[in-house]
């Protein structure tokens, strides 16, 4: 990743409000990259699982932050939906 430094010399923008949007989309791309990866996380928690009650625990998480990513336009609402199924079914499956 580009140092802050190196990142303001590469910009092209003329006017201060698109430098404004550049420095703001940057804090926002961390900010959805972060939230996708600590779901994803819990995610490979849930699949490792093995007890049932702690995973019924986990599923409603991680359920809560699939459905937190696809209102945010993180991730698409048709793959959270897909994705919770599909938890759904393993820790109904223990």
């Amino acid at each position: 990743m580009q140092s802050k430094i190196e990142f303001q010399k590469n910009r092209m923008a003329n006017h201060k409000s698109a430098l404004k949007r550049i420095r703001s989309n940057e804090a926002k791309r961390l900010r959805n990259k972060y939230q996708h990866k600590t779901t994803r996380t819990f995610m490979r928690k849930l699949q490792t699982s093995t007890d049932k009650s702690e995973s019924e625990e986990l599923l409603k998480k991680v359920t809560a932050m699939l459905d937190k990513l696809a209102k945010k336009n993180i991730i698409h609402k048709n793959k959270a939906a897909n994705l919770k199924s599909g938890l759904t079914k393993k820790v109904a499956a223990m």
